[in-house]
C-alpha cells in the first residue's frame, strides 16, 4: 500500500467576521487519509463545506484546530512564510476559471512557478517545454491565453500544476466552464496523469466527474458523511 500524503487529524475550521459575534463552523473534526497515487472526488452541496476543505488541503489556509500533515510536515503548525513555500512546492492548482495571467504567453505561464523558485531561465524553458508537449499543446506555446479555446486554456492550466512535480495535483471545478465534449478530454488528461502515479483531488459537485475517481469523499454540514471507494468493473 502507498504512504499517506495527507492526513486531518480532528480537523475543524471557524470563521467569524471582526465585526460579528456570529462564528461559522465550517468544518466539524474532521478525520481523513489520502493515499499517494490515488484520485479522490470531493463531494457536497453548497454550505457543506468543499470549498474549506481545497484551501486547507492546498495550504491557502490553515486549521481553526486539529492537524493536517502533507508529506509528514505538519502543515498546521508553519508560519505564512513556511505555508507559503509548501504550497508553491507541493500543490499544483486547476482552478475553474483557469488563472492564467493574459499579457503571458502560454510557456511563460508554465514558468511562473518556477521562476518564484529561482529556477534558472533555461532550466525554467526546459520544464515548461515538456510539460506542454504533456497535455497536446506543444504547438501553442507562443499563444496567448486569449487566443487558445477553453479547453486549450484548461490543458494550459493542467500543465503549470505539474511544474513543481507537487505531491498533490488540486482541481477545483475544473470541467465547470466547458462544454460536455471538451470537458471529457479534461477528464481523460487527468485519467492519464492518475495512470501515471500522480495524486489528484478533485472538488466538484458533478456525480460524472466524481465516478472517474478512485474514491468519493461526501460532506454535508461540514462533516464526513461518506467515503467511498470506487468498485473494480467486473471481469469480462
Amino acid at each position: 500500500m502507498s504512504e499517506p500524503i495527507a492526513v486531518f487529524q480532528q480537523v475543524t475550521k471557524v470563521y467569524k467576521a471582526a465585526e460579528s459575534s456570529v462564528a461559522v463552523q465550517a468544518l466539524r473534526g474532521i478525520d481523513l487519509t489520502l493515499q499517494g497515487g490515488e484520485s479522490v472526488a470531493i463531494l457536497g452541496p453548497s454550505g457543506s463545506g468543499k470549498s474549506t476543505m481545497m484551501n486547507l488541503i492546498g495550504c491557502l489556509d490553515r486549521p481553526t484546530s486539529g492537524i493536517y500533515y502533507l508529506g509528514g510536515v505538519d502543515v498546521a503548525a508553519l508560519d505564512d512564510d513556511g505555508l507559503s513555500d509548501v504550497r508553491g512546492r507541493r500543490i499544483g492548482f486547476v482552478f475553474q476559471d483557469f488563472n492564467l495571467i493574459p499579457q503571458l504567453t502560454v510557456l511563460e505561464n508554465l514558468e511562473v512557478p518556477l521562476f518564484y523558485q529561482a529556477v534558472p531561465p533555461l532550466e525554467r524553458r526546459r520544464r515548461a517545454m515538456e510539460a506542454i508537449e504533456m497535455v497536446g499543446l506543444g504547438d501553442r506555446g507562443q499563444h496567448r491565453p486569449m487566443e487558445l479555446s477553453g479547453g486549450q486554456q484548461q490543458r494550459a492550466a493542467i500543465a503549470r500544476s505539474l511544474m513543481n512535480d507537487p505531491l498533490i495535483i488540486l482541481a477545483d471545478e475544473p470541467t465547470g466552464n466547458l462544454d460536455t465534449v471538451t470537458g471529457e478530454m479534461i477528464l481523460s488528461v487527468f485519467d492519464r496523469l492518475h495512470a501515471e502515479g500522480k495524486t489528484i483531488i478533485i472538488v466538484t459537485h458533478e456525480v460524472d466527474v466524481a465516478a472517474r475517481c478512485d474514491r468519493q469523499v461526501t460532506l454535508r454540514d461540514g462533516r464526513v458523511v461518506s467515503d467511498v471507494m470506487r468498485q473494480p468493473a467486473p471481469a469480462r
